[in-house]
């Protein structure tokens, strides 16, 4: 190692000041920063000690001494954990400074069995881009520290549980570099979460909260993407109806395709989502939690490389409160919709911008076609599928901007093959859920009969799934669910079929004049179940230019007159635009389709 560092407290009446001194191979040092800590040390007596207990007695008496740990690690991440000495048997209070991310979090573990008295210190353990935290028979908690504003991206485990009970009993020391040192025998080990186990655990749990969090660990710590994609996919097909609180497929592909690209750029995580959650306000059992702002650290240098300089970005973008900077596709919804109004009424761009947006669609059919080893059982996009790869296209033209404007001293070729790479990822990802529920269930993307059977509305149930998330997300669509006209007789053949409930849902996701029509009917339906023919005279009002003698006008009047004078009457789940209005514009859409107009 050609540089160490020594961390230090500085105690002050009013709070105490964490400093950090490195040495470099040349015998110079250099004071980095200052950070003041607000815990209170003078009373508590707090002293070094070399890598533990000097004298083996003084185990048994560790829950009566404070526990205070530094953790770094490669992103530019300083966290200081806390434990105070305990004061109660029933729960256990610990904070975690998190000083690249502006805030500290202070957490209380209620302890699984209170029968049993904690002899035991709190063992903090560096794991990378987590840190863990236990007490061996009470708790295990897994901090999330580089996405640590969402409770629900770590994992908290209490009382009787297979972890908890796994841990290991002996003092541990970790040091740097995921290294820790069993204070008992004097043994070195290199922590490392097992995959293996993380998969069996995603399979068994029953909350939400540990299905997103072990989902987020498992991408995280994965050495075999390929392999773990697979093993989720699977996991998602079989449990997509249990997950209450957040959309699994969703949560999937934004996390598998973030954590695709993140290890390769820094900052990277200030620009890309990392989660399709926003807010999380289902209580966590066993854990009460409170947020609060601390003093970031000053820098007492002027000249950063190294783990130095992303600790410093870190800090410069908290101070600068800068609006949130995710990607999202916004933008691309915005101009999708006005270049496809423009081609509807005949106004087109010029050539050169919508052959450049092609040219982009077209690199990453190429790129996705590249990085596939096995055959797909259907193409990926059709030939005529032009408003799919128009989606594409400006996905790529509009990340591709964003990461330009906000990513600095990257060069411009390398982002554009990150570009490439993550939208690439997150249709091979939807394609990927797609073709693993026929393949599991021995399918053919075309074949769905009249009489389906188990197989076949179970993957039916997770192509609706797959619509609703791509939609929401606003993503292209995956093969065989997008509008092409073979396409358009097999949905509407299904939707037919399916139970009233659950058919009004589907048209809810499908934009095309045929579910349009189906809502309308629905529509209709409900003004006119009490419906009672009024006089002539009872009529709304005729504009100058309605034609009386066409039966579609008058039938939108009536329709007019029901919702003018009973608001309640036309309330229709989920639409709350649908009206007279729309089911005109239906009925007519409805009527050029079959015209062929």
């Amino acid at each position: 190692m050609s540089e160490q560092r020594l961390y230090y407290i500085v105690l002050k009446k009013s709070r105490s000041i964490l400093k950090c001194i490195q040495f470099s191979a040349n015998e110079k040092f250099n004071l980095m920063f200052e950070a003041p800590l607000d815990i209170t040390l003078s009373a508590s007596g707090f002293e070094l000690v070399n890598f533990g207990c000097d004298d083996l007695q003084d185990q048994g008496n560790l829950s009566k001494h404070l526990t205070l740990c530094v953790f770094t690690n490669h992103t530019g991440s300083l966290c200081v954990c806390y434990s105070p000495k305990f004061d109660s048997w029933e729960k256990i209070t610990y904070s975690v400074f998190y000083f690249h991310k502006g805030h500290s979090k202070t957490f209380t573990a209620a302890l699984g069995s209170v029968d049993s008295l904690v002899t035991k210190g709190l063992t903090f353990l560096n794991l990378d881009y987590y840190v863990a935290v236990y007490l061996p028979g009470h708790f295990f908690h897994l901090l999330n520290i580089q996405h640590p504003d969402l409770i629900c991206h770590s994992l908290f485990l209490t009382g009787n549980n297979e972890v908890v009970d796994m841990l290991p009993h002996s003092p541990l020391q970790s040091l740097s570099g995921s290294l820790v040192l069993d204070w008992c025998s004097g043994k070195l080990y290199r922590a490392l979460l097992n995959q293996s186990y993380l998969l069996q655990f995603l399979w068994n749990t029953q909350l939400d909260c540990e299905k997103m969090a072990v989902l987020h660990c498992v991408l995280s710590c994965g050495r075999d993407p390929r392999f773990l994609e697979a093993k989720i996919i699977q996991w998602i097909s079989e449990n997509i109806s249990t997950c209450h609180s957040f959309d699994l497929i969703q949560e999937f592909i934004i996390a598998s395709s973030y954590w695709s690209i993140y290890p390769e750029t820094s900052n990277i995580d200030k620009l890309l989502p990392y989660s399709s959650v926003l807010t999380w306000n289902t209580e966590i059992p066993g854990i009460t939690l409170v947020t609060e702002e601390i003093t970031l650290p000053f820098m007492k240098v002027h000249s950063f490389k190294g783990y130095w300089e992303k600790l410093n970005s870190n800090l410069e973008y908290v101070k600068c409160s800068k609006p949130c900077l995710l990607y999202n596709n916004s933008m691309v919804k915005r101009e999708w919709h006005s270049l496809i109004s423009e081609e509807k009424t005949g106004r087109r761009r010029s050539m050169v911008y919508v052959r450049n947006i092609f040219d982009n669609a077209m690199k990453v059919i190429s790129n996705l076609e590249a990085r596939n080893l096995e055959p797909r059982l259907t193409p990926l996009f059709q030939e005529e599928d032009y408003h799919q790869r128009l989606l594409i296209g400006l996905m790529v033209s509009e990340l591709r901007e964003h990461l330009l404007r906000h990513l600095q001293g990257i060069g411009k070729k390398k982002i554009e093959q990150m570009v490439l790479d993550y939208i690439s990822k997150l249709l091979d990802l939807i394609c990927q859920i797609l073709e693993t529920s026929w393949r599991t269930h021995h399918l053919h993307p075309w074949v769905l009969h009249l009489r389906a059977s188990a197989a076949e509305f179970t993957v039916f149930h997770i192509m609706t799934r797959i619509l609703e998330a791509t939609m929401s997300l606003f993503l292209p669509l995956p093969p065989d669910l997008d509008n092409s006209e073979n396409n358009e007789k097999l949905k509407f053949s299904i939707i037919v079929r399916l139970p009233p409930h659950i058919g009004q849902k589907i048209c809810r996701l499908w934009d095309h004049p045929m579910s349009s029509n189906i809502i309308s009917r629905n529509h209709v339906k409900q003004l006119l179940l009490n419906y009672k023919k009024q006089p002539q005279s009872s009529m709304i009002d005729k504009s100058p230019g309605s034609v009386e003698f066409l039966p579609l006008n008058y039938f939108i009047e009536i329709l007019t007159d029901i919702e003018s004078s009973n608001q309640a009457l036309y309330a229709f789940e989920g639409h709350d635009n649908v009206d007279a209005k729309f089911v005109e514009e239906a009925a007519l859409k409805h009527t050029t389709m079959l015209l062929g107009l």
